[in-house]
C-alpha cells in the first residue's frame, strides 16, 4: 500500500468518527460526498499508466532496456573510469547475490559487461516477505563525450522455497511484455505479471539515473552534466 494510499485510509478513517456524531441527515450528505470521491482515491492508488504500453520495450523480440546520454567535456577514458567504479559498486549492494559478477572489462573498447542476481521486493512485512531472483545482463559502452548502457536477458526465479529450490523460472519476454502482462483492452496490468513488471521498469530506471547522476556530483544544476540521447 503506497504512502498516497494509506493516507487516504486514515483520512476516511477520522471522517466516519466524526460522522457517527452527526445527525442522520448530515451523516446521509456525508456519505454522499464520500462516495462520490472514493473513485477517484482508488484511481490513484491504480494509476499504472507508467508502466503500460511501451513501458517495457522490445527489440527483435527480446526485451531490452537501453539509455544514451551524453557526457560534456569528458573523454571516453574519463567515462569508462566513472562508469567502471559504478558498475563495481552496483555488484556490492546490499541486493546482490552470489552469482552477480563483472564478466568483462576493456578499457582499450570502453566496455564493461556485468551479469547480476539480485532480490526484487514486492512486498514487505512482519513474517510475510514475498520478492524474486531478478536476472539480467548490463553492458557499458563509453565513448568520447558519450556513454550507452543496454539492461538485457531478464529473467526471474520466484517462489523458491527455503533453500534456494523448486521456483519457477520467468523470462521476461514471456511474462512482462505488453502481450504478457498487460489487458487486450491497454489499460490494466495484471496482478502477477503485472508486479513484476511495475518493479522491473523501477528498477531499471533508478539505474540508469544513478549512473548518470555519478557526472553530476560535483556540477551544479544550472550546469548539467549529461544530456540525454534519443536514439
Amino acid at each position: 500500500m503506497n504512502k498516497t494510499f494509506r493516507a487516504h485510509i486514515n483520512y476516511f478513517a477520522l471522517l466516519f468518527k466524526f460522522a457517527v456524531k452527526l445527525k442522520k441527515q448530515n451523516m446521509k450528505q456525508l456519505l454522499f460526498t464520500l462516495l462520490f470521491c472514493l473513485p477517484l482515491f482508488v484511481f490513484a492508488k491504480n494509476d499504472d499508466s507508467k508502466y503500460l504500453a511501451g513501458a517495457v520495450p522490445e527489440v527483435n523480440g527480446q526485451v531490452l532496456f537501453q539509455q544514451t546520454f551524453a557526457v560534456k567535456d569528458k573523454s571516453k577514458d574519463e567515462i569508462y573510469q566513472v562508469m567502471n567504479a559504478f558498475v563495481k559498486r552496483m555488484t556490492q549492494e546490499e541486493n546482490q547475490l552470489k552469482r552477480t559478477r563483472i564478466t568483462a572489462e576493456d578499457p582499450a573498447t570502453g566496455t564493461i559487461t556485468a551479469r547480476f542476481e539480485e532480490w526484487l521486493v514486492f512486498k514487505k512485512k512482519i513474517l510475510y516477505l514475498d520478492r524474486t531472483r531478478f536476472n539480467y545482463l548490463l553492458n557499458v559502452t563509453c565513448s568520447d563525450g558519450k556513454c550507452k548502457m543496454v539492461i538485457t536477458q531478464i529473467s526471474y526465479y520466484y517462489r523458491e522455497d527455503m533453500n534456494g529450490e523448486n521456483g519457477d523460472t520467468y523470462k521476461a519476454e514471456e511474462w512482462i511484455s505488453d502481450k504478457e502482462a498487460i489487458n487486450k483492452a491497454g489499460t490494466k496490468l495484471y496482478p502477477i505479471s503485472g508486479k513484476f513488471r511495475r518493479k522491473t521498469v523501477d528498477r531499471v530506471e533508478s539505474i540508469f539515473k544513478q549512473a548518470r547522476e555519478e557526472f553530476e556530483k560535483e556540477i551544479r544544476k544550472e550546469n548539467q552534466a549529461t544530456e540525454l540521447i534519443t536514439e
